[in-house]
């Protein structure tokens, strides 16, 4: 079975050590699993004024109504999860019957400070409560970014958090098939 993963990272850097999580995450994923990065630079905040969606929401949307799982790297700004994640999550929302987002799978992982995200991770389980996504409860994934598991460039080099990386993307394919049936 394939199972086609969308990753969408909460930090807009690049170098940011949450993208590195997720593009390991891409280059490390389970036979049958391919994961695309989506690109949140261009996407504006939401507003139901706009007559028009923007290009890149219309990307977005696409390529969250394509995926049969989510991956979402959460970064902690202030105790709580990123404007630029909690946005792309009020744009699908705002679909009709919540159709790109309800029963979806969803993995979370997240590299920050002090815990490793733990609080915006679960600021983000309450939101995928309200938008009837399905996240995956373990293993979880929480990575302290000022400790040396990433180079310069943001890239995952801790083998421990590797592993981690590994499991939980197994878990979620195990996940995405038990929802499917």
């Amino acid at each position: 079975m394939s199972i086609n993963v969308l990753a969408i990272c909460g930090s807009l850097r690049a170098k940011s050590t949450n993208r590195g999580l997720l593009r390991y995450a891409q280059a490390h994923a389970p036979d049958g699993m391919k994961i695309h990065l989506a690109d949140l630079l261009e996407v504006p905040f939401y507003n139901s004024d706009l007559a028009e969606k923007p290009a890149a929401v219309k990307q977005l949307l696409k390529q969250i109504g394509e995926a049969d799982a989510l991956l979402f790297g959460c970064p902690e700004y202030n105790y709580s999860l990123a404007p630029a994640l909690k946005n792309a999550i009020d744009w699908a929302s705002r679909e009709p019957d919540n159709q790109l987002l309800s029963g979806k799978p969803v993995a979370i992982m997240g590299s920050g400070g002090g815990m490793g995200t733990s609080r915006a991770q679960y600021h983000l389980r309450q939101v995928c409560v309200f938008v009837n996504l399905h996240p995956l409860n373990q293993p979880e994934v929480f990575a302290n970014a000022f400790t040396g598991s990433f180079d310069d460039s943001g890239n995952l080099t801790d083998e421990k958090i590797q592993g981690m990386v590994r499991k939980q993307l197994d878990a979620l394919a195990k996940w995405q098939q038990q929802l499917a049936c």
